[in-house]
């Protein structure tokens, strides 16, 4: 696992193969990107459906969904720009695998979809500062622009998972941090045999 210095909560740095491959392989970094931040509208809104008596927490994630589909908006306009053909790209295991970590039952279970929603919203942004300089022209533009209006979508998720976990007696919280950043940063930085915005680097038999 990379030992670089990493921002809070993730445990892992992105490889320099994963931002190499990245380079090279544009059109699905970006096809898969857009998907990535219609699915980080989808999670904040489904927390608001799930959660529906926590009103903090649901006037947040509205304007924070919002936010997420206007990046989306972004995205999907570049690659119109860029003539990039729309293809349907399959699940990686990131996403899979994070949300198969999630336990069952209450409160335990708002407390790791909390988290895990941190550390993915974590994940996005270090790699947008990541590419910004790997990248060129109007998409180098665009990840440093994401990296500073989606710097603080992982304090929100942070914030409110700790207020739950206060309200219901610690639940060891921190220790379930630790735990699940863990898992995060190995499906982050692990040979992966798909290329995605959140894989690990492409394994030989994925590489460009």
């Amino acid at each position: 696992m990379n030992t670089a210095v990493v921002p809070f909560p993730l445990v892992a740095a992105t490889p320099r193969a994963w931002v190499d491959a990245a380079a090279l392989r544009l059109p699905e970094l970006l096809l898969d990107h857009a998907s990535c931040e219609k699915k980080a509208a989808s999670t904040a809104i489904a927390l608001m459906f799930s959660y529906a008596e926590d009103r903090p927490l649901a006037t947040r994630l509205s304007r924070l969904a919002r936010e997420e589909l206007r990046h989306f908006e972004q995205v999907d306009a570049l690659i119109r720009e860029l003539g990039i053909e729309h293809i349907r790209l399959g699940p990686g295991r990131y996403a899979a695998n994070l949300r198969r970590a999630a336990r069952a039952a209450e409160p335990s279970r708002k407390l790791d979809l909390l988290l895990l929603s941190a550390l993915i919203e974590a994940r996005s942004c270090e790699r947008f500062r990541l590419l910004a300089p790997a990248l060129a022209g109007p998409v180098a533009h665009l990840y440093a622009s994401l990296e500073v209006s989606e710097a603080r979508h992982f304090e929100i998720y942070l914030g409110f998972a700790e207020k739950h976990a206060r309200r219901h007696g610690d639940l060891a919280w921190r220790s379930r941090l630790e735990d699940l950043a863990e898992l995060e940063g190995r499906l982050a930085t692990e040979p992966d045999p798909q290329f995605r915005f959140h894989s690990g680097p492409p394994t030989a038999s994925t590489a460009p």
